[in-house]
């Protein structure tokens, strides 16, 4: 199943975070853990319409990795795929 977002929205999916690191023999699960920051772009809409009638392309593009905020954008799951749809101004910044 494909997803297009639109207007200035856009699709990430989160990155996992490998840099788990344990200490003594606590376990911690799933749920209780912090959400990675850090995301990838997986499609993006057609850009915002200016008041003047003309559309703004987006500053993203697909496969950028991008900084999310922790509670921000919409979370769905399509095909047991975990994503998060949210506005461009939403994203913190681009990772390079």
């Amino acid at each position: 199943m494909k997803i297009k977002p639109l207007k200035d929205n856009v699709v990430v999916k989160r990155l996992d975070d490998d840099d788990e690191k344990k200490v003594g023999s606590i376990i911690i699960p799933d749920s209780a853990k912090e959400k990675p920051l850090t995301a990838e772009v997986v499609a993006v809409g057609s850009g915002k319409t200016a008041k003047d009638g003309n559309k703004v392309p987006l500053e993203v593009k697909v496969g950028d990795k991008v900084l999310v905020g922790k509670y921000s954008g919409s979370e769905v799951k399509l095909d047991g795929d975990e994503y998060l749809i949210l506005r461009e101004d939403e994203l913190l910044g681009v990772v390079e």
